[in-house]
């Protein structure tokens, strides 16, 4: 028996909570009037990019207000502030071995601020005396459209003397991107449908110490919508169990690789959205699980897929449907 879920479970499922929290079901008259203040930046990260720096890195605001620019706070003192299209920013002249508290805040055109996002952690590395000697070129940078706003890059591992402690990703002569020195490869978001790009990646060290340029890859957006395959969760499953007299879904996934926290995704049933999940504490990096409830009766049977809120505020593509059928166990 196929059943397409009614009103009601569209609503209890939207409305749930789990170990993440849900989107409210409901507007307001303030959001009606578009004038509701922004909201706080989820999927904040911190890493840092030497002894004396660090990169931060944001989701983009996107509950219906319009944002003219973000506030970044190390503790209590405003350090930084880009503009609205922005989710990134590098923090310099601080301490090498020192621990930092980074949050940010997002401002409406009305200016009025948003609240603050939940404050993230970092600590710098060692300083390195003396150390004048930059890492190693990046080699074998190889990239890949992910449909018409996102590209993949990745690329080998460079060498130092003392470790590499990050990559920035540069478009032209603009960085634009920053992954840890363990990392070797980047979602770029954001992107223009239909449009050429350049990018080279270079390494650096703990002492600021930045490798010359990598080759330059360049890639073309696709013009129109496309899959989406690259910014679409991967390895999705989806069962059923049953507890209770009720049926549930238990979905499990691996966020996809966007260089910055995945906070947000929503699951479709049927076809339908059923419910905007959002993680109320550290988003998981590697694999993500979530179950719901979804009937009391055995043998009904749903379509589930789901996708990501990207670091840019949009939605990637979609994961591979999958078919479950309570009262089987089996997806």
């Amino acid at each position: 028996m196929r059943r397409t879920p009614g009103l009601d479970l569209l609503t209890a499922v939207a409305c749930a909570t789990a170990v993440m929290t849900a989107t409210s079901c409901a507007g307001s008259d303030e959001a009606a009037r578009g004038d509701r203040p922004p909201s706080a930046p989820t999927g904040v990260t911190a890493q840092a990019g030497s002894a004396t720096s660090v990169h931060v890195m944001w989701n983009q605001v996107g509950n219906g207000s319009t944002v003219v620019a973000y506030e970044v706070y190390r503790g209590t003192t405003k350090v930084k502030e880009v503009p609205g299209d922005h989710h990134m920013v590098d923090v310099t002249g601080l301490k090498p071995s020192a621990t930092y508290a980074f949050a940010v805040r997002a401002r409406g055109a009305d200016g009025n601020t948003g609240p603050f996002s939940k404050k993230v952690p970092v600590t710098t590395p060692a300083g390195v005396e003396e150390d004048r000697e930059p890492p190693t070129r990046p080699r074998e940078v190889r990239g890949r459209v992910a449909g018409s706003r996102a590209v993949s890059l990745s690329w080998s591992r460079s060498t130092d003397d003392r470790g590499v402690a990050s990559y920035d990703i540069y478009q032209g002569t603009s960085k634009i991107h920053s992954t840890p020195g363990g990392e070797t490869s980047a979602l770029l978001t954001g992107l223009r449908p239909g449009t050429t790009y350049a990018f080279t990646v270079r390494a650096r060290d703990a002492a600021d110490n930045t490798s010359p340029a990598s080759r330059t890859v360049r890639l073309t957006t696709a013009a129109d919508g496309g899959d989406g395959r690259g910014t679409a969760p991967i390895g999705f499953r989806a069962t059923t169990h049953h507890t209770d007299g009720a049926y549930y879904i238990d979905l499990s996934w691996t966020p996809p690789r966007t260089g910055g926290a995945v906070t947000e995704y929503r699951i479709h049933l049927d076809g339908r959205l059923a419910t905007t999940l959002v993680w109320g504490g550290a988003a998981p990096q590697d694999r993500a699980e979530h179950s719901f409830f979804v009937t009391r009766e055995s043998g009904v049977t749903y379509r589930v897929r789901i996708r990501a809120k990207l670091p840019d505020g949009t939605w990637g593509g979609f994961s591979p449907e999958r078919t479950v059928t309570t009262g089987t166990g089996r997806g």
